[in-house]
C-alpha cells in the first residue's frame, strides 16, 4: 500500500513536467484514504467490520487528468491487478459465457467472477461508459457479484454514475446497477478548466490537415522515414473465424485509410486485435462527422479509446484542425474525449 501518496504524486508531476493542481491533490488524498481502508491490514481492522467502499469512481471532463492520476495510483498498488478497457472486459465475459455448457445466467456470472477473483484483487477500468444494451442488462448482476467477492475496482469516466446509459433502451432495467455503484463507490468529480493534454509540448506533431496534396506529401514523407529498411508484408488476423487483412503492414507499423477501419462492420474485438499486432498506426482521411455518418464516428471513438488504452502512438491526416471537428448530435459528449486523446496520441513519444 503506497504511503505519502501526495508527496509521491508531486514528485511524479515534476518528473513529467506537469503542473501540480490542487484539484488533483484532493483526488490523491481521497485515493490515499481509499487505499488505507482497502489495501492495509492491521490487527485492529481484522476485528473491525470493514465497511469501506470497494470502488473509486473518478469522473470529469476530458483532459483534466483522470487517467493520469489513476494510472499513477494503479502502478503503485502492490496487488494482483488488471487494467483493461471496459469493452475488452465485456468481450472476455461474453466469450466465457459462450464457452460454458451451463447457460444459467446466475451460475455463469458467479463462476466468471470466482475465476476473476482467483486472478486479481483490483481491476482498473479507464473511461467507463455503457452504450451496448446487452452489456447494460447484465452489469447489475455482474458488479453485484464482483463486490460480493470483495474485488476492488477503480474507474474513470466522463459521466457521473447516475447519468450512465442515459436515454438507453430499457434503461429502467439498468437502474439497479446504478444503485449498486452508488452504494459501493467513492464518487468524485475532478474539475479543471484547461485540458492538460493540450498544453503539453510538441502537441499535434503528427496531426496533418487539411486533406490535400501538401498534407499527403508530409505524411508520406514521415511514413517513408518510419518504414525505411522495414519489409512490407500484409498480415492476416483471424478474429473469431473472420479474416481481417492489414494490407500496409511493415513489421508492426500499420497504415489504414479511415474507411478501412470505420466504414466497415468492425467493433472493439477487431480493433483490439489490430492494436495487439501494432506498434505504430497511421490513419488517413479522417472526415468531419455529422448525423449521417454517426455509425462511422462511433467506431472511430471506440478505436481511439482502445489505441489510447494500449498507449500506442499514431499519425493521422484529417479534414480539419483537431480543435474544429464537428460531431453528430448523439455523440457530441463522448467525442470530446476522442478529440482530447487525438492531441495526446499524435504527440506522445515513441520508441520502435
Amino acid at each position: 500500500m503506497p504511503k505519502n501518496l501526495e508527496e509521491k504524486f508531486k514528485l511524479y508531476c515534476v518528473s513529467e513536467n506537469l503542473e501540480v493542481n490542487q484539484s488533483q491533490i484532493q483526488v490523491i488524498n481521497k485515493l490515499q484514504d481509499y487505499s488505507n481502508k482497502n489495501f492495509s491490514f492491521t490487527l485492529f481492522q481484522f476485528f473491525k467490520k470493514n465497511d469501506a467502499k470497494k470502488a473509486f469512481y473518478l469522473h470529469g471532463g476530458v483532459g483534466v487528468g483522470k487517467t493520469m492520476i489513476l494510472n499513477f495510483f494503479f502502478d503503485l498498488i502492490n496487488q494482483d491487478k488488471k487494467r483493461l478497457h471496459f469493452n475488452e472486459f465485456m468481450l472476455e465475459f461474453h466469450d466465457y459465457v459462450h464457452n460454458r455448457k451451463d447457460k444459467n445466467q446466475e451460475n455463469v456470472v458467479s463462476n466468471f467472477v470466482k475465476d476473476l477473483k482467483s486472478k486479481v484483487t483490483l481491476i482498473y477500468f479507464d473511461e467507463f461508459q455503457v452504450t451496448n444494451i446487452v452489456d447494460a442488462m447484465i452489469l447489475g448482476k455482474l458488479f453485484e457479484e464482483i463486490f460480493k467477492e470483495n474485488i476492488k475496482i477503480i474507474l474513470t469516466s466522463n459521466i457521473e454514475i447516475s447519468e450512465l446509459y442515459k436515454d438507453g433502451l430499457q434503461r429502467d432495467q439498468f437502474l439497479p446497477f446504478i444503485d449498486i455503484m452508488k452504494k459501493n463507490s467513492i464518487n468524485h468529480e475532478l474539475i479543471i478548466e484547461d485540458d492538460y493534454r493540450k498544453s503539453k509540448e510538441n502537441q499535434k506533431q503528427r496531426y496533418f490537415f487539411p486533406l490535400n496534396q501538401e498534407t499527403n506529401f508530409k505524411i508520406n514523407k514521415f511514413f517513408r522515414i518510419m518504414t525505411k529498411e522495414k519489409k512490407k508484408s500484409p498480415k492476416v488476423l483471424n478474429i473469431k473465424g473472420r479474416d481481417f487483412t492489414i494490407k500496409n503492414f511493415y513489421e508492426s507499423i500499420c497504415r489504414f485509410n479511415f474507411d478501412e477501419l470505420c466504414d466497415r462492420n468492425l467493433g472493439a474485438e477487431d480493433y483490439l486485435e489490430i492494436v495487439k499486432n501494432s506498434k505504430f498506426i497511421f490513419i488517413d482521411g479522417i472526415p468531419q462527422f455529422n448525423d449521417i455518418n454517426s455509425n462511422q464516428q462511433q467506431r472511430f471513438i471506440t478505436l481511439i479509446d482502445i489505441i489510447y488504452d494500449k498507449n500506442l502512438p499514431i499519425a493521422v491526416t484529417a479534414s480539419q484542425d483537431v480543435s474544429k471537428f464537428t460531431s453528430s448530435r448523439s455523440l457530441k459528449e463522448p467525442f470530446k474525449r476522442t478529440i482530447s486523446r487525438l492531441y495526446q496520441l499524435t504527440s506522445m513519444k515513441y520508441n520502435l
